[in-house]
């Protein structure tokens, strides 16, 4: 396997997807001579053309609209949106277009867009620019959500997105492009709503995803020294979200935590804790508890961005909390 970032690993699916298939082609802002905000399509106009690699307004209703239209021309778009709370400004385009035209025109028509976009916090960008809204998404029938915390689930992921004919929001956390990992070369396809157990372990289950998932891995890595065997399991994809794994293994080890990056209020780990309590309850010896970020805007003071933002010592604590200690 070659080792490269997530960064790379993005980049790399979409260069061969672009030689493999005349139809995609990427359209965002600041993709043409800057490579996007973080770089990921830097080199590819000059490949491609700009036929296939065209800059855009500052309107984000106007990119995914656009890529709506194509996508049910028979091209295959991949829009970028420089962060998803950008993506606020074409909610009625992705909610209302994008994820019910095959619905609505009974199977006659589809729009196979892939919008790729930034997200997370830890970067000191903000209250608005620090939220992390996949859950807003994942909410919706219709539209796929995958959500990588690694260059191998990048590579996997962003592949069966862009050969899927459903649209599919990709969000890479801002945080992960410099991370590097191994990737299998060649073509490489992990199917959406497919979990992985990154770590096996029979006290208790950490569920995660994103970038949460670096921290949830150092945490159990920290417990086990203490004789605490944590299982951690990536969700990879919110929707579809592989209930059966996470059920799997909760009747393993009979105890969950959630770690997430966005609010605990209505929130993916709300949404895993029913899941677990619908399908697995009489395999569970403690209540099913989350660690997410605190109930205010994000802030722009470092210090206080950091206080906000779940860490390794509050996952330990959540984690003994679940096994009583």
């Amino acid at each position: 396997m070659a080792v490269m970032t997530f960064r790379e690993a993005v980049a790399q699916v979409l260069r061969e997807e672009m030689r493999r298939d005349p139809r995609v082609f990427l359209l965002g802002e600041d993709i043409v001579d800057y490579g996007g905000t973080y770089g990921v399509t830097r080199g590819f106009a000059e490949e491609f053309g700009e036929k296939r690699v065209k800059d855009t307004p500052i309107a984000e209703s106007v990119i995914i609209g656009a890529a709506v239209g194509a996508a049910m021309g028979g091209l295959r778009p991949v829009a970028e949106l420089m962060n998803i709370n950008f993506a606020m400004q074409a909610m009625d385009q992705i909610v209302n277009s994008a994820a019910k035209v095959r619905y609505m025109f009974g199977g006659q028509a589809a729009a196979p867009v892939v919008i790729r976009t930034a997200g997370g916090s830890g970067v000191q960008l903000a209250a608005t620019h620090s939220q992390n809204f996949e859950v807003y998404f994942a909410h919706m029938p219709g539209l796929r959500v995958a959500i990588p915390a690694t260059p191998r689930d990048a590579k996997g992921l962003l592949t069966t997105c862009m050969r899927g004919e459903d649209p599919a929001l990709f969000v890479e956390h801002a945080a992960l492009y410099g991370t590097r990992g191994e990737v299998p070369e060649g073509e490489f396809m992990i199917p959406l709503g497919q979990a992985e157990v990154k770590r096996e372990g029979k006290d208790l289950t950490l569920i995660s995803y994103s970038r949460m998932l670096l921290l949830v891995m150092e945490a159990a890595s920290r417990l086990a020294k203490e004789g605490i065997e944590a299982e951690v399991v990536d969700l990879r994809s919110l929707r579809p979200l592989d209930v059966a794994a996470i059920v799997a293994s909760v009747r393993k080890t009979n105890r969950a935590l959630m770690v997430e990056e966005d609010w605990h209020s209505f929130g993916v780990g709300a949404e895993v804790a029913a899941r677990i309590q619908e399908e697995a309850f009489d395999d569970l010896d403690a209540p099913v508890l989350r660690v997410a970020v605190e109930e205010v805007p994000l802030p722009y003071a470092k210090n206080l961005e950091k206080l906000a933002i779940p860490n390794v010592d509050r996952i330990i604590a959540g984690a003994k909390r679940v096994l009583g200690r």
